[in-house]
């Protein structure tokens, strides 16, 4: 028997970072030669100063977290404008990290992703505020989702693991606090107690 496709989960990059602030606020504007003004410079920067580098790094672990088995996760950045023809691979924990090449945008890829997705019958949950792609790519097997939407559930899902860990740090763990009332009953029978 064939192993289950997941969803695919396709999230436009920099349209989450820059609409949300979650993502925003990591954006380094003192990074790197003429940071925001010249994102295209950060190929010629001999020290490699990238300004989205720390909002990329979070989106990418995030969505790793919130499609943990649920979802294979793409995340697509327009890379169009980089003067640089290197594309580096920062896929990592399940999430695969795609740059469009340069003259090509995002919104290009994200169309040939939903496509061949679409070809193959596959189920695909796309996160873009933008109205233009969500109504270029959306339809029956597509869900398409803002990006403020999934920023808000990778919070809650953020919040749970966190509420989840603090039990569990500081839970009693032991033997008769695993047991059941009937089986702690009875071991207390068992001790005379």
């Amino acid at each position: 028997m064939a192993k289950r496709q997941l969803p695919l989960l396709v999230v436009d990059g920099y349209n989450v970072i820059y609409g949300t602030t979650r993502y925003e606020v990591l954006i380094d504007e003192h990074a790197g030669a003429g940071a925001l003004a010249d994102v295209a410079s950060l190929s010629r920067d001999p020290y490699g100063h990238d300004p989205f580098e720390r909002a990329r790094e979070a989106l990418i672990t995030d969505v790793a977290a919130y499609a943990q088995g649920s979802y294979d996760p793409v995340v697509v950045f327009d890379a169009a404008e980089n003067l640089s023809d290197e594309r580096p691979d920062f896929s990592r924990a399940g999430v695969r990290v795609v740059f469009s090449r340069t003259g090509e945008s995002a919104d290009s890829v994200i169309e040939r992703l939903a496509t061949r997705a679409r070809r193959q019958s596959r189920d695909v949950l796309l996160v873009t505020s933008d109205n233009t792609i969500r109504f270029t790519v959306g339809g029956i097997p597509i869900t398409t989702v803002s990006s403020q939407l999934l920023a808000t559930n990778i919070e809650v899902v953020s919040s749970e693991i966190d509420t989840a860990r603090t039990e569990r740090s500081y839970g009693r763990m032991t033997l008769e606090d695993r047991l059941s009332p009937e089986a702690r009953e009875k071991l207390w029978k068992m001790l005379g107690r």
